[in-house]
């Protein structure tokens, strides 16, 4: 029986790690199955790759034969990969990219500018995702890559890399009690009614309603929010307030809204994230381009 590429993959991350537990971990299995399919490895080569007991693991001889050689047919793999999924992809030659709110900082711009160089024949298409989707369309594949806000449910299908990181601010409405103030302590928000994503959001809209710093203590929702225009339409009217990034603070200006730096809050971190599985060399320069590379 021939090795499936999957089981090198597997016997690598052994090897390397040199412990079935943080290899089970690094390859989000459950180390049975691991151990299951290092075994079924070995009887299909009918020899043992690894010395193991209770407490170390080592390779054998033929173990350290066939790493580097394991570890070869992987990157060709993937070059062929990129190969298939840049040729497949070259009669659209149409990049989509997932967006939940306006992105700014200059960041398309600049990607649009490095692709016209690198792939001249692709463009970029901008496709908008409600916050009910906080993946942007990336985990239904409507788009091939999306620049979103994190922690995002169902992160590790992904390939994620940030391309900022912003201190949190508040949205208000222009009249609020605190809207005077030239910085506001997170402490001090804790009793006002906060606009919150779908729930189907899960740890982004906890993060926007700062949930981990507040030490317990229940958050007032003033509504439900799905995209950005229905969020700032909401804190101009006065439902809640709201968090945002320093950097769309500036995008999202409006007369009857300000927006204040918070203290007490960790950063927000903006990023591009892609099908872990996808391996076009368009998508690398597009990460590239962002700074995400």
């Amino acid at each position: 029986m021939d090795a499936h590429l999957r089981d090198l993959r597997y016997f690598v991350a052994v090897a390397e790690e040199l412990n079935f537990t943080r290899a089970a971990e690094r390859l989000f299995v459950s180390q049975p199955a691991l151990s299951k399919q290092i075994r079924r490895l070995e009887e299909s080569l009918r020899t043992r790759l690894f010395h193991r007991d209770r407490r170390t693991v080592a390779l054998t001889a033929p173990g350290e034969a066939l790493l580097p050689r394991a570890r070869e047919l992987i990157r060709l793999w993937g070059e062929a990969q990129r190969a298939v999924g840049d040729a497949a992809a070259a009669e659209a030659a149409v990049l989509t990219v997932g967006v939940s709110s306006s992105v700014g900082r200059g960041l398309l711009a600049a990607a649009r500018a490095h692709l016209a160089e690198r792939h001249p024949a692709w463009r970029i298409r901008v496709r908008q995702v409600d916050w009910e989707d906080p993946t942007a369309g990336l985990a239904g594949g409507e788009v091939d890559a999306a620049l979103l806000w994190l922690p995002v449910p169902g992160q590790e299908a992904f390939t994620v890399r940030v391309v900022a990181s912003e201190p949190r601010w508040v949205a208000l409405p222009a009249g609020h009690r605190l809207a005077t103030r030239a910085e506001i302590a997170f402490a001090e928000l804790l009793d006002e009614p906060f606009l919150a994503l779908p729930d189907s959001a899960g740890p982004l809209r906890d993060f926007w309603l700062g949930v981990a710093e507040r030490g317990g203590r229940p958050v007032r929702i003033g509504a439900t929010v799905s995209n950005a225009d229905e969020t700032f339409e909401a804190v101009e009217e006065g439902s809640g307030v709201v968090l945002l990034a320093s950097g769309n603070a500036a995008i999202y200006q409006r007369p009857g809204v300000v927006a204040r730096p918070v203290t007490g809050l960790s950063p927000s971190e903006l990023a591009l994230a892609w099908r872990t599985g996808d391996h076009r060399m368009v998508i690398r320069d597009f990460a590239i381009a962002l700074g995400a590379g």
